[in-house]
């Protein structure tokens, strides 16, 4: 791994405003160019938001569809390399998808491999647990509630990642209209992410950078305004180091779309995996054969 200069843009993907998505994605690709980075995270689902009522209609082909094509277009121009959240539909089904697209063109995807509540009505669990070679590194994607299960963070460290990529649309608290609930569900959320993904980068001796949608994305009928299935996400961007130590995050209090900009530095991941007690070198897989048998009996 070479240093590299990352940033996580967590941001909100309306309903209404979905077909100007790209314009937003634009102005934060300039943003990052012009602030050095050279990889960009945008949250899970962005370009077709989350559970939207006609996903199935918007749902396209990657990498040929219009959208991606376009985030294509977007990483030519500003020299990026961009993980950006889609719905894909391949054969009349529909994968919630993470597209990876650099300037020399279509890099990759991961489709999200566990579906979280409502989303089985909407996505199709994928198969695949791919690692990408992107020059300076090698990235893997666990996409929002894929990060809750330990083995793909493990699979991705043994394929070769160094840095976990973690796009999310979580709905974790949700608030009303006062600043005080609003802040309250953000300082959840950033605690509750630290408190689960610190470890995921710290087992595993990787880089780890998160983003989740931020706001509120609309309102769905079939469920009271109220309801925690509502799609509203409470927002923040956060970057782990290889020893699971905090190395940036957006502020606390506010639910807003921002960014974080820093360098993960290759010599923090080589002092970790030099240790004697790096985790994928002492490992002793011959005595987990228990995780792959399966728990139900007829």
């Amino acid at each position: 791994m070479q240093t590299i200069r990352v940033a996580a843009v967590s941001m909100n993907a309306a309903f209404d405003r979905l077909s100007h998505i790209l314009e937003d994605v634009e102005s934060w690709c300039r943003r990052c160019a012009d602030a050095g980075a050279e990889l960009v995270l945008f949250p899970e689902l962005l370009i077709h938001g989350h559970c939207t009522p006609n996903t199935w209609d918007l749902a396209e082909p990657v990498p040929n569809g219009p959208n991606t094509k376009r985030l294509i277009e977007l990483a030519k121009k500003y020299r990026l390399v961009l993980s950006v959240g889609v719905s894909e539909k391949e054969q009349d089904i529909v994968f919630n998808a993470q597209v990876l697209v650099g300037p020399d063109g279509y890099i990759g995807k991961q489709r999200k491999l566990h579906m979280s509540r409502d989303e089985t009505l909407f996505y199709k669990g994928g198969r695949d647990i791919p690692v990408f070679d992107i020059g300076k590194c090698k990235v893997g994607s666990i996409i929002c509630y894929d990060n809750q299960f330990p083995e793909p963070a493990r699979i991705l460290a043994l394929r070769g990642a160094e840095i976990l990529l973690m796009p999310h649309a979580a709905r974790i608290k949700m608030w009303d209209d006062t600043p005080e609930s609003a802040a309250a569900a953000r300082q959840h959320a950033h605690d509750y992410f630290i408190s689960c993904y610190a470890q995921r980068a710290r087992e595993n001796a990787c880089f780890v950078l998160l983003t989740n949608q931020a706001g509120r994305a609309g309102y769905v009928s079939n469920y009271p305004p109220n309801s925690p299935a509502q799609p509203h996400h409470s927002g923040c961007a956060l970057a782990f180091a290889p020893d699971g130590e905090l190395l940036a995050s957006t502020q606390r209090d506010v639910i807003q779309d921002e960014m974080i900009v820093l360098d993960f530095d290759a010599a923090l991941i080589a002092k970790e995996r030099s240790l004697p007690n790096y985790t994928l070198r002492t490992r002793r897989p011959e005595l987990y054969a228990e995780l792959v048998r399966d728990q139900v009996t007829s």
